[in-house]
């Protein structure tokens, strides 16, 4: 439909440039005013055809881009929620949201444009040369020797463009995670008094974003410039080849004049679309990441294991695991696991220094990262990851940093229960410790929170994670990624009884670097730069001088 329109727009624009040349020419002889009305009524139609034509082209296009990029965001976020957070652990929360909200905004712009300007520049000028070179040979020629330049500046000074705008975007998408990092980060900066000082790095981000940005628009600007006079060059040449030759008496008025109103209409739709293109650059290159995300295999056989209920006679073992990504920063995340086979309701204790894996072999365990390679053993049944419906649904989760989402208290602590009564709410809420702080509130177990638990101290969110452990008793295994990490030891301490009493009856799998926690541990995980160090009880760890000793040592401040 697209393209029929814009063939009757090429044919409507050359009627409009003849009718107009015969009303001027038929002037210029002084014919009756009959002879110059009549092509100008029809100069007229065609004016308002060509924009009437111009108009459905547009609406045509602008709800294929409005139904097309919804579609495409409807597969993004089914993609996002089919994969789960081992996506999120390798793109990034900040690159999944831009290209899920402004990513999607600046495909749509790229369909509005992209469509109509290929279109037009396809088809308007081929239809315009045609009848020139049927007026006048010579003006066909000489347009036609001009094209093929135009073209090459714009294949140049687009590349340059291009390459300049991929640049962009890539920053555009480090100044996304990066800036979200820092927001959710905000808090332990202000805590360890790094705040201001983090301002600074901020500042370079964005600077560096701004430089990107500044550089892309010279391109655009110097390659609009250029292709402007390079146009306006090649009417000239024509205007001036034409006044010679009715000069000389070469060739007739009207050729000359009709070609000469024409040559603007047969560059227009290449200007359009120079100009345009770099306008739809940052288009072309959300729409690559996103389909970059769309191609992305999704992991199978998620249901291969038999439903089953954790109990004191359950095992599960890992052997032989290797997982590695190029992380969402600059370095690089990676596993190698020999072999570790855990049992009942044991109290397991992950530890190491910063960065050692613990975060990245709690979330393997959990099911949200999918190793590349491991030989995994569940109750005496083989799966290939622990990406599982039911052995995910055995677990709860408790993260460093816990997410509420907007809605009442009540709603929050039913997360893994959402239709459980208020009374076991609120029994699982007094195990938590949270009567007296409810008690407080006017609307008590309603009192409305903001999204990720704005208005709640970060003690008080941990505690209605806590409540949500103590309500999904049924969930016999609990995994901590250092729930504690951003509390001050005060609160930690308070919050210790109800963990402690949460542990019976259950696997507890808890990544710490917390002293008095792995006292209470029956069973602890040295981690190493990815791998296992040391695996063992505490007390046999402690008899021998090994990485146990010496983290404990430098946690403790023995070592320096």
């Amino acid at each position: 439909m697209l393209a029929g329109l814009t063939l009757l727009q090429a044919f409507v624009i050359l009627f409009q440039g003849k009718y107009l040349a015969e009303a001027l020419v038929n002037s210029w002889e002084q014919k009756s005013l009959q002879t110059i009305i009549y092509p100008m009524i029809l100069f007229a139609m065609a004016f308002v055809l060509r924009h009437l034509f111009n108009l459905l082209n547009t609406k045509i296009v602008e709800h294929y881009a409005s139904q097309t990029s919804e579609e495409i965001r409807s597969q993004l976020l089914d993609k996002i929620y089919n994969a789960g957070p081992e996506m999120i652990s390798e793109e990034g929360t900040g690159n999944l949201v831009t290209s899920s909200l402004d990513g999607i905004d600046l495909v749509e712009n790229y369909f509005k444009l992209i469509f109509t300007k290929l279109m037009n520049m396809s088809i308007i000028p081929p239809v315009l040369l045609v009848y020139i070179y049927m007026q006048n040979i010579a003006s066909g020629i000489t347009l036609t020797i001009i094209v093929p330049l135009v073209i090459l500046f714009m294949i140049i000074l687009g590349l340059a463009a291009q390459s300049k705008a991929d640049a962009q975007y890539q920053q555009y998408t480090i100044l996304s995670n990066h800036f979200l990092d820092a927001l959710r980060g905000l808090p332990t900066l202000k805590m360890l008094g790094l705040s201001k000082r983090y301002a600074k790095n901020i500042y370079t981000v964005s600077d560096e974003y701004r430089r990107r940005t500044m550089n892309t628009l010279r391109i655009a600007i110097l390659s609009t410039f250029a292709l402007d006079w390079l146009t306006t060059l090649g009417i000239a040449i024509l205007a001036v080849f034409l006044g010679l030759g009715l000069i000389n008496n070469s060739f007739p008025l009207f050729p000359a004049l009709v070609t000469l109103i024409l040559a603007p209409e047969y560059f227009l739709p290449l200007r359009d679309f120079s100009n345009d293109y770099h306008a739809t650059l940052n288009g072309k290159n959300a729409l690559n990441s996103i389909f970059e995300i769309l191609e992305r295999p999704i992991t199978k056989d998620t249901d291969a294991l038999d439903d089953f209920t954790w109990n004191e006679n359950s095992t599960f073992s890992i052997k032989n695991l290797q997982f590695s990504y190029k992380g969402v920063g600059t370095s690089d995340v990676s596993l190698d696991i020999d072999q570790i086979k855990l049992s009942g309701y044991q109290k397991i204790g992950v530890i190491g220094k910063s960065g050692s894996g613990k975060t990245t072999l709690i979330r393997t365990i959990g099911g949200f990262i999918v190793p590349n390679q491991s030989e995994i053993t569940i109750n005496n049944q083989s799966v290939e990851n622990f990406k599982q419906l039911h052995w995910q649904k055995q677990l709860t989760f408790l993260p460093q940093s816990p997410y509420l989402f907007s809605g009442s208290i009540a709603d929050n602590i039913a997360f893994y229960r959402p239709t459980a009564p208020l009374e076991d709410i609120k029994k699982a809420a007094v195990s938590a410790g949270l009567q007296d702080f409810i008690a407080t509130l006017d609307d008590g177990y309603q009192t409305q929170i903001g999204e990720g638990g704005r208005g709640i101290s970060g003690g008080q969110q941990q505690r209605i994670m806590l409540a949500r452990a103590f309500l999904a008793d049924d969930r016999r295994i609990l995994i901590f990624d250092e729930p504690t990490a951003h509390l001050d030891i005060e609160t930690e301490y308070a919050l210790k009884k109800p963990m402690e009493k949460l542990f019976k009856n259950h696997l507890v799998i808890f990544a710490t670097h917390r002293l008095h926690w792995i006292k209470e541990m029956d069973y602890v995980i040295v981690m190493n730069n990815g791998q296992i160090a040391e695996q063992g009880t505490p007390q046999e760890l402690a008899n021998h001088n090994g990485a146990y000793s010496q983290l404990i040592a430098n946690m403790r401040g023995d070592q320096l």
